[in-house]
């Protein structure tokens, strides 16, 4: 009776065991796709010409801000000049996290890249993708969709 007790007991634990590594393996999965987790981080959102993202008094020269498109998408909006702006997606090129504007940086808080906030260019790495740009121009001191 005790051989048969100890061989339920080593199903048991093996079965948790190998249930566990399975879900640990899917939690890593998640994290190592290469490809972005959320959308497609390769197209910048699409909207509309003339959409309003912010007005450019809100932004200090050479500063980033997020905004959302109208429809909801997470976009970074620069002030390049006194009176120019640039826009960018604000989704990761490497996981599809949200970046943040950080003076004149956009840090992803996932896995640390960091892209320039005038350019989109990736700074540091892990992403190799710049962020996608969308255009801009400022009209009436607004920055809208061009």
């Amino acid at each position: 009776m005790t051989a048969e007790l100890h061989s339920r007991r080593t199903v048991l634990t093996t079965g948790a065991a190998v249930a566990g590594a399975a879900v640990g393996a899917v939690a890593l999965s998640a994290c190592g796709s290469d490809s972005p987790s959320s959308g497609s981080a390769a197209a910048p959102p699409a909207a509309a010409p003339g959409e309003t993202l912010t007005a450019l008094a809100d932004i200090e020269v050479g500063q980033a801000k997020a905004a959302k498109t109208a429809d909801g998408k997470d976009v970074i909006v620069t002030r390049t000049a006194e009176d120019a702006a640039a826009a960018f997606s604000a989704i990761c090129t490497h996981q599809g996290c949200a970046v943040v504007p950080d003076g004149a940086e956009l840090k992803c808080p996932c896995h640390n890249s960091v892209f320039d906030a005038k350019t989109g260019a990736v700074k540091k790495g892990p992403a190799d993708q710049p962020l996608p740009s969308i255009a801009v121009k400022v009209a009436n001191g607004q920055v809208v969709t061009a």
